[in-house]
């Protein structure tokens, strides 16, 4: 899960505007942001030099920046 389209928001950064930016179709910009498809490394790296914010913004949660978290899960027998 990537944090694309809230730091847009705090950014006041429209996704056509970073789309523009980047070479890439709104259509694209909206996949990212809603979460449907993660982009490529090379590319989250354009981002977040486009929004002025370490890369691992982008990755963690508001709490934790730059952390990412993984929940086990048990599996049943």
């Amino acid at each position: 899960m990537n944090r694309i389209k809230e730091v847009l928001d705090a950014k006041g950064i429209s996704q056509t505007e970073l789309a523009n930016r980047l070479g890439k179709t709104f259509n694209m910009i909206n996949l990212y942001t809603t979460n449907r498809v993660q982009p490529p490394i090379h590319v989250l790296y354009q981002i977040a030099e486009i929004l002025d914010i370490d890369v691992r913004e982008l990755l963690g949660s508001p709490d934790k920046p730059g952390g990412l978290s993984i929940q086990l899960c048990k599996s049943e027998k």
